[in-house]
């Protein structure tokens, strides 16, 4: 099989060839069909955080394909049953952040394409546990953004409590933040999107975002202001500016969820404003398995549309570079060449 590998930190992947790897107990092998390229990918690849991956290794949280091999044991998954792959390779079912439904916080996890080889391949090895059955009607390319752009947004928002006609500024309109205004209208806010490019303030403004703010030429916290500021703010820019700017726009009671990564980021919280305000700072990583398992359920009932750009798996560096340099519209999904038509799915 071909797999694109980091070798070392901040050097170009390298596409490879590799043997097909053989489930163990409990695993399923998955015969990928695409695999988007989010952000965290590259600073994987970069060895960007305090905790890194060890080289070499295969990136990428976002696969879907059909399973292909069963390992012994699994019996609630089926060959040629489309699944996707998420961040959340494994969790280990015990601890009390897995048995209060926050298995995203078990200090056990493994994480894919971090810990352990993801999905920029053709095949890759899934704890069956957490490979999540996508439903009839939902492609692949759709599901593979879906599946942490998706999911991310999606919680972050139930961790915010959203509620209707309560303002949600959305910073950052690319592969998670097309999805967030979705998910910010379907739960009945009005939505303001930010951002620094005209192609993504025009889709958010398709996508049915009430105010757009051009972070380039207007105020972010002032613009906030004169709606009376946000009830909820989303920090998705990978920039930590963009992490101020929206704080400083939260009404009284207001929450800034930080969701983006930017490497070496810090905010600086002022505590006088944010006591006598009432506002919290709350981070927010991706979602549970039931909160994948509701953002396919919305998807296949037609409320929300995934955009994104096909590549091959051989452009991947310039792929990463397309990113770095603000040129992706939302999310690239690599076409990994399955015949899509094939296989059950559930």
């Amino acid at each position: 099989m071909k797999a694109a590998v980091v070798r070392a930190f901040g050097a170009p992947l390298t596409l490879e060839d590799r043997p097909d790897p053989e489930p163990g107990p409990g695993e399923v092998r998955v015969r990928l069909e695409a695999s988007g390229l989010c952000h965290t990918d590259i600073h994987a690849a970069h060895g960007d955080w305090p905790l890194k991956p060890v080289p070499p290794f295969v990136p990428g949280h976002e696969g879907v394909g059909l399973v292909e091999e069963l390992g012994p044991g699994v019996t609630h998954l089926t060959v040629g049953q489309r699944v996707a792959v998420p961040w959340l390779g494994s969790a280990c079912g015990r601890c009390e952040h897995c048995l209060s439904g926050w298995e995203t916080l078990c200090e056990q996890q493994v994480n894919t394409g971090y810990g352990r080889d993801g999905g920029y391949a053709e095949k890759m090895l899934a704890r069956a546990d957490f490979a999540q059955p996508v439903p009839d009607g939902v492609s692949p390319f759709d599901a593979a953004p879906l599946t942490c752009a998706g999911v991310t947004t999606y919680k972050a928002l139930k961790v915010a409590g959203v509620r209707p006609a309560q303002l949600v500024a959305v910073s950052g309109v690319g592969g998670l933040g097309h999805l967030a205004v979705q998910y910010a209208k379907i739960a009945g806010a009005t939505v303001a999107a930010i951002d620094v490019t005209d192609d993504k303030l025009e889709l958010a403004r398709e996508l049915g975002a009430d105010l757009v703010i051009d972070a380039r030429t207007q105020e972010v916290a002032g613009e906030l202001r004169k709606h009376g500021g946000a009830h909820v703010a989303l920090a998705l820019a990978v920039d930590p500016r963009a992490f101020q700017a929206v704080n400083s726009g939260l009404r009284r009671g207001g929450r800034l969820v930080m969701v983006a990564l930017p490497a070496h980021g810090t905010l600086q919280v002022p505590i006088f404003d944010t006591v006598l305000g009432g506002t919290s700072v709350i981070g927010s990583i991706v979602g549970t398995r039931q909160d994948l398992a509701e953002v396919f359920a919305l998807h296949a009932a037609g409320r929300t549309k995934v955009v994104y750009e096909t590549r091959p798996l051989a452009a991947v560096n310039d792929c990463v570079d397309e990113v770095l340099s603000g040129q992706v519209k939302a999310r690239i999904v690599f076409d990994l060449g399955l015949d899509h038509g094939l296989g059950t799915r559930s």
